[in-house]
Protein backbone atom coordinates (compact mmCIF):
# COMPACT_ATOMS: atom_id res chain seq x y z
CA UNK A 1 0.00 0.00 0.00
CA UNK A 2 1.04 3.53 -0.90
CA UNK A 3 0.78 5.74 2.32
CA UNK A 4 2.81 8.59 0.22
CA UNK A 5 1.11 12.23 1.31
CA UNK A 6 0.56 14.09 -2.33
CA UNK A 7 1.51 17.54 -1.66
CA UNK A 8 -1.70 19.28 -3.04
CA UNK A 9 -0.04 23.45 -3.39
CA UNK A 10 1.61 22.54 -6.81
CA UNK A 11 -0.33 25.73 -8.06
CA UNK A 12 1.50 27.92 -6.21
CA UNK A 13 4.71 28.30 -4.31
CA UNK A 14 5.69 29.79 -0.97
CA UNK A 15 6.46 32.69 -2.41
CA UNK A 16 3.18 33.34 -4.41
CA UNK A 17 1.68 33.00 -0.66
CA UNK A 18 3.97 35.10 0.74
CA UNK A 19 3.19 38.03 -1.83
CA UNK A 20 -0.30 37.28 -2.02
CA UNK A 21 -1.31 37.77 1.04
CA UNK A 22 0.86 40.53 1.92
CA UNK A 23 0.13 42.52 -0.86
CA UNK A 24 -3.51 41.75 -0.12
CA UNK A 25 -3.15 43.27 3.31
CA UNK A 26 -1.55 46.36 2.66
CA UNK A 27 -4.14 47.22 -0.25
CA UNK A 28 -7.01 46.48 1.93
CA UNK A 29 -5.65 48.39 4.82
CA UNK A 30 -5.33 51.24 2.49
CA UNK A 31 -8.46 50.50 1.25
CA UNK A 32 -9.79 50.65 4.76
CA UNK A 33 -8.05 54.24 6.04
CA UNK A 34 -9.70 55.20 2.63
CA UNK A 35 -13.13 54.27 4.14
CA UNK A 36 -12.17 55.98 7.65
CA UNK A 37 -11.25 59.10 5.95
CA UNK A 38 -14.12 59.43 3.82
CA UNK A 39 -16.61 58.49 6.61
CA UNK A 40 -18.72 61.22 7.28
CA UNK A 41 -21.73 59.44 9.45
CA UNK A 42 -22.09 58.75 13.39
CA UNK A 43 -21.76 54.84 12.17
CA UNK A 44 -17.82 54.03 12.22
CA UNK A 45 -16.95 51.04 13.23
CA UNK A 46 -14.01 49.81 13.75
CA UNK A 47 -14.71 46.15 13.85
CA UNK A 48 -16.17 46.75 10.18
CA UNK A 49 -12.72 48.31 9.15
CA UNK A 50 -10.98 45.28 10.21
CA UNK A 51 -13.21 42.88 9.06
CA UNK A 52 -12.65 44.48 5.51
CA UNK A 53 -8.91 44.26 5.91
CA UNK A 54 -9.47 40.25 7.05
CA UNK A 55 -11.94 39.78 3.92
CA UNK A 56 -9.28 40.76 1.55
CA UNK A 57 -6.57 38.38 2.91
CA UNK A 58 -9.18 35.67 3.29
CA UNK A 59 -10.33 36.04 -0.59
CA UNK A 60 -7.02 36.13 -1.53
CA UNK A 61 -6.02 32.82 0.80
CA UNK A 62 -9.22 31.17 -1.38
CA UNK A 63 -8.36 31.72 -4.62
CA UNK A 64 -4.59 30.37 -4.34
CA UNK A 65 -6.45 27.12 -2.76
CA UNK A 66 -9.11 27.01 -5.52
CA UNK A 67 -6.57 27.67 -8.36
CA UNK A 68 -8.07 26.50 -11.59
CA UNK A 69 -9.75 23.41 -9.90
CA UNK A 70 -13.30 23.50 -10.67
CA UNK A 71 -14.10 21.00 -7.90
CA UNK A 72 -12.30 22.59 -5.31
CA UNK A 73 -14.48 25.67 -6.42
CA UNK A 74 -17.46 24.04 -6.15
CA UNK A 75 -16.38 21.99 -2.74
CA UNK A 76 -15.74 25.93 -1.56
CA UNK A 77 -19.34 27.46 -2.43
CA UNK A 78 -21.22 24.61 -0.72
CA UNK A 79 -19.10 24.85 2.48
CA UNK A 80 -19.34 28.64 2.66
CA UNK A 81 -23.61 28.80 1.72
CA UNK A 82 -24.10 27.63 5.02
CA UNK A 83 -22.69 31.17 6.24
CA UNK A 84 -25.48 33.33 7.42
CA UNK A 85 -24.56 36.83 7.82
CA UNK A 86 -27.65 38.33 9.93
CA UNK A 87 -25.60 42.28 10.66
CA UNK A 88 -27.51 45.16 9.57
CA UNK A 89 -24.98 47.28 6.50
CA UNK A 90 -25.96 50.84 7.84
CA UNK A 91 -24.67 52.56 4.70
CA UNK A 92 -24.96 51.53 0.97
CA UNK A 93 -21.36 52.67 0.21
CA UNK A 94 -20.29 49.98 2.94
CA UNK A 95 -21.73 47.22 0.64
CA UNK A 96 -19.10 49.05 -1.86
CA UNK A 97 -16.03 48.61 -0.01
CA UNK A 98 -16.94 44.77 0.80
CA UNK A 99 -17.09 44.58 -2.65
CA UNK A 100 -13.46 46.31 -3.28
CA UNK A 101 -12.07 44.74 -0.90
CA UNK A 102 -12.83 40.94 -1.96
CA UNK A 103 -12.48 41.85 -5.84
CA UNK A 104 -8.43 43.09 -4.44
CA UNK A 105 -8.63 39.57 -2.65
CA UNK A 106 -9.77 37.58 -5.97
CA UNK A 107 -6.78 39.53 -8.33
CA UNK A 108 -4.00 38.77 -5.52
CA UNK A 109 -5.10 35.72 -5.38
CA UNK A 110 -5.01 34.96 -8.91
CA UNK A 111 -1.70 36.86 -8.76
CA UNK A 112 -2.60 39.57 -11.25
CA UNK A 113 -0.54 42.03 -8.71
CA UNK A 114 -0.54 44.93 -11.22
CA UNK A 115 -3.81 44.33 -11.96
CA UNK A 116 -4.77 44.84 -7.57
CA UNK A 117 -2.65 47.76 -7.40
CA UNK A 118 -3.51 49.51 -10.09
CA UNK A 119 -7.25 49.26 -9.33
CA UNK A 120 -6.66 50.22 -5.92
CA UNK A 121 -4.82 53.42 -6.48
CA UNK A 122 -7.45 54.05 -9.00
CA UNK A 123 -10.56 53.66 -7.02
CA UNK A 124 -9.46 54.75 -3.95
CA UNK A 125 -7.98 58.18 -5.87
CA UNK A 126 -12.04 58.32 -7.04
CA UNK A 127 -13.46 57.75 -3.46
CA UNK A 128 -11.22 60.99 -1.81
CA UNK A 129 -12.28 62.89 -5.04
CA UNK A 130 -15.43 62.63 -4.55
CA UNK A 131 -15.21 62.91 -0.92
CA UNK A 132 -13.56 65.64 -1.26
CA UNK A 133 -15.52 67.70 -3.88
CA UNK A 134 -18.90 66.59 -2.54
CA UNK A 135 -19.81 64.85 -5.58
CA UNK A 136 -23.66 64.41 -6.71
CA UNK A 137 -24.61 66.32 -2.97
CA UNK A 138 -27.93 67.49 -3.13
CA UNK A 139 -27.89 71.19 -2.01
CA UNK A 140 -31.40 71.30 -0.69
CA UNK A 141 -31.46 70.12 2.82
CA UNK A 142 -34.91 68.67 4.00
CA UNK A 143 -36.39 68.44 7.64
CA UNK A 144 -38.86 66.28 9.18
CA UNK A 145 -40.85 67.96 11.33
CA UNK A 146 -42.92 65.95 14.19
CA UNK A 147 -45.85 68.30 15.73
CA UNK A 148 -48.85 67.06 18.49
CA UNK A 149 -51.61 68.62 18.14
CA UNK A 150 -55.00 68.29 20.26
CA UNK A 151 -56.90 65.98 17.83
CA UNK A 152 -59.94 68.79 16.51
CA UNK A 153 -59.45 69.40 12.60
CA UNK A 154 -58.87 73.12 13.26
CA UNK A 155 -55.32 72.58 14.48
CA UNK A 156 -54.35 71.02 11.56
CA UNK A 157 -54.94 73.75 9.43
CA UNK A 158 -53.27 76.00 11.81
CA UNK A 159 -49.98 73.99 11.70
CA UNK A 160 -50.24 73.61 7.63
CA UNK A 161 -51.04 77.80 8.03
CA UNK A 162 -47.30 78.07 9.31
CA UNK A 163 -45.79 75.78 7.60
CA UNK A 164 -46.55 77.80 4.43
CA UNK A 165 -45.07 81.02 6.17
CA UNK A 166 -41.63 79.09 6.58
CA UNK A 167 -41.52 76.22 4.18
CA UNK A 168 -40.61 76.67 0.53
CA UNK A 169 -42.24 73.12 0.23
CA UNK A 170 -44.18 70.52 2.72
CA UNK A 171 -45.72 67.33 2.59
CA UNK A 172 -47.47 65.40 5.53
CA UNK A 173 -46.04 61.50 5.47
CA UNK A 174 -47.97 60.46 8.55
CA UNK A 175 -50.57 61.18 11.59
CA UNK A 176 -50.73 58.91 14.15
CA UNK A 177 -52.98 59.33 17.22
CA UNK A 178 -50.94 59.30 20.87
CA UNK A 179 -52.31 59.57 24.53
CA UNK A 180 -54.40 57.35 24.26
CA UNK A 181 -56.66 60.07 21.33
CA UNK A 182 -55.75 62.94 23.74
CA UNK A 183 -52.99 64.04 21.39
CA UNK A 184 -52.59 63.54 17.66
CA UNK A 185 -49.36 63.41 16.02
CA UNK A 186 -48.82 65.09 12.81
CA UNK A 187 -45.33 64.05 10.67
CA UNK A 188 -43.75 66.08 7.91
CA UNK A 189 -41.15 66.55 5.51
CA UNK A 190 -40.60 69.84 4.68
CA UNK A 191 -38.14 72.40 3.27
CA UNK A 192 -37.30 75.50 5.43
CA UNK A 193 -37.24 78.96 3.16
CA UNK A 194 -34.07 80.93 2.83
CA UNK A 195 -33.41 82.70 5.40
CA UNK A 196 -35.98 80.69 8.02
CA UNK A 197 -34.55 78.75 10.99
CA UNK A 198 -35.38 76.05 12.50
CA UNK A 199 -35.60 77.70 15.85
CA UNK A 200 -38.18 79.82 14.40
CA UNK A 201 -40.17 77.07 13.16
CA UNK A 202 -40.66 75.65 16.89
CA UNK A 203 -41.57 78.91 18.12
CA UNK A 204 -43.86 79.88 15.28
CA UNK A 205 -45.61 76.12 15.85
CA UNK A 206 -45.41 76.18 19.59
CA UNK A 207 -48.10 79.36 19.20
CA UNK A 208 -50.39 77.32 17.35
CA UNK A 209 -50.29 73.65 19.01
CA UNK A 210 -51.54 74.58 22.62
CA UNK A 211 -48.36 74.16 24.20
CA UNK A 212 -47.62 70.72 23.18
CA UNK A 213 -44.37 68.98 21.63
CA UNK A 214 -42.53 69.67 18.43
CA UNK A 215 -39.31 68.14 16.49
CA UNK A 216 -38.31 69.37 14.18
CA UNK A 217 -34.77 66.92 12.71
CA UNK A 218 -32.53 68.33 10.41
CA UNK A 219 -29.96 66.90 7.90
CA UNK A 220 -31.77 63.51 8.58
CA UNK A 221 -31.01 62.30 4.91
CA UNK A 222 -27.57 63.24 5.43
CA UNK A 223 -26.84 61.75 8.57
CA UNK A 224 -27.89 57.54 10.03
CA UNK A 225 -29.11 57.48 13.60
Amino acid sequence: MNFDLQDLSGTFTTLDIVVSLTLSFVLSAIIGWVYRYTHKNVSYSQSYVQTLVMVGMVVALIMLVVGSNIARAFALVGALSVVRFRNAIKETRDVGFIFLVMAIGMTTGTRFYVLAIAATIAICLVLVLMNKFNWFKLDVQRQVVKVQVPPESGYTDMVSDVLIRYCSEFELVSTESVRGGALTELYYTATLKKGKQSNDLITALNEVNAGQRVTVLTGYDQTDI
